[in-house]
Order: C-alpha cells, then structure tokens, then sequence
C-alpha cells in the first residue's frame, strides 16, 4: 500500500484514483494529425489545452536508452532509413522528428529542431503529468523496467502492449508496482466474458480497446460495467469524433485516447 496525497491509501500497481479520475483524455502520441507524434512540441501542445495524461510508445536505442517513438523502422517519421534499434542515443538525437509531419500548410515543421525524445525527458520535464505506455518491441522492456525504478516514475504510469507476453514480463520485472492494461488477448478474453455480465482474472488495472475488433463492437455497456465490477477502469481508443466521444463517455468509459484533445477538451468540458 502507498499514501495518496489525501491521507487515503491505495493498492500499488493500481491507478490512483486521484491521478486517474475519469473521464480522462489522454493525448495519443501527443497528436499524431496536429503535430509531429511523440515530441516534446507535441506533449507541450496537448498540455498546453490542459491534458493531464499523454501517451506514448517506446522503443529503445542500440545502447539502452528507451525513447518515445512509435514506429520498428525510421523512414515514416523522420524519412531515414534503417531500424530505430540499430541507431545510438547519440544519432538518433540528430533525427527530424518533424520531417515527415504534414499539416494544413505542408511539411511545415521540417528543420525545425524537433527531435526524438527520451522516455526520461519526458517524464522529468513535466513531473505531474501521468502517462500511458505502448511497449513496442521485446527489447525495450527491460531497459524502461530500469528507468521506471531508477526514475521512482511508476505511480504516474499505465503500461501495456498488444503483446500479452510482454506485458507480463514487464510486471514480473516491476513487481507488480506499476499500473498495466490488458494485451490483445486478454482483452479478446474481457470481451467474451462481459457477454454473460462476468469478468476476467489478472493483473491489469484498466482495458485499453479499440471501438471494434474485426468487425464487432467492443467497447458498450456490458464491457464497461465488467471491468468496473472488478475496479479495471475502460479506455477507448482512438477517438477523435465528437459524437462519439460524447456516447462514449455516457456509457461510462473512463478514457478517450485521441489524436484531436483539443476536440476531445472541449467535449469533456462541455
């Protein structure tokens, strides 16, 4: 058990409901269509709307430093060729983040300085915002399992994976301490059982669903209210209809990954 900041106690390696007070819009990749995905411009951009919870994916560099950065390969994002994996944390620091990034009026942001960022850097640069984490590769799950501990970040984190395995072995290298979600399988599994109103066993502490996988519909009343019988709490993602987000937050849905915050702000204001 750890103290919250009110006295309260709750169980570590679940979210805090003090940090993680639905509904939450959480800023996938900062914004994928406003600016250029997972930088330190995009993040800065999403919490200057007052987003409070980003995520992000990460990979790691060939020598063990985990950084933000979605894709196995380098070319979509900054227009080099070449695996993220095979660059040093010294030359990917040299990498346009923003060259590939276009917007309304171009490639607007090309040569503009707006680099790849470390993990590290994103999570001291702003020490109250809480994060969720897309493990990308087996590989970088124990180099963030060290920044994590190293860092004493883990209470402001939400980790998960498409990958169950990897999940798991992240948990096992934490001790449990740290919030995780559920994989692809596991949520296959949460959907099978929220049919008949039950839930499923694990150590997730939230569901992170797409709105439909092959075709059916994932994310509704009976999945929400089977994950919130067992204290999981549901992110939807990713988001970015105002309609929808409206329907989703009314069926109970704690989370609403999107790349529009700035829609997403308002809708939850409103």
């Amino acid at each position: 058990m750890a103290p919250s900041p009110d006295g309260a106690y709750y169980v570590v390696g679940m979210l805090d409901p003090l940090l993680w007070n639905s509904p939450l819009v959480i800023a996938h990749r900062g914004s994928r269509e406003l600016w250029p995905e997972n930088t330190m411009f995009a993040f800065e951009k999403a919490l200057s709307l007052g987003v409070e919870h980003l995520e992000t994916d990460v990979h790691v560099s060939a020598d063990g430093v985990v950084h933000c950065f979605h894709d196995h390969t380098l070319a979509r994002i900054t227009g080099q060729d070449g695996l993220f994996i095979d660059r040093t944390a010294r030359e990917i620091a040299k990498l346009d983040a923003g060259y590939r990034h276009r917007g309304a009026g171009g490639f607007e942001f090309r040569s503009s300085r707006i680099g790849i960022p470390t993990f590290e850097e994103l999570v001291t640069t702003f020490p109250r915002v809480r994060v969720v984490v897309d493990l990308k590769h087996d590989e970088v799950v124990e180099p963030l399992a060290r920044t994590v501990k190293a860092l004493g970040v883990g209470e402001r984190l939400l980790v998960g994976s498409f990958d169950d395995d990897r999940i798991d072995r992240f948990r096992a290298l934490v001790g449990g301490e740290v919030a995780t979600s559920t994989g692809v399988a596991t949520s296959r599994s949460w959907l099978l059982a929220s049919r008949s109103g039950r839930g499923v066993s694990g150590s997730a502490s939230a569901l992170q669903v797409p709105l439909q996988m092959r075709g059916l519909r994932i994310v509704d009343r009976k999945l929400v209210d089977a994950a919130h019988g067992r204290g999981l709490q549901v992110h939807a993602w990713t988001v970015n209809d105002p309609a929808m987000i409206r329907h989703l937050v009314s069926l109970g849905v704690d989370g609403i990954v999107t790349d529009r915050p700035d829609l997403a702000m308002a809708e939850i204001a409103g």
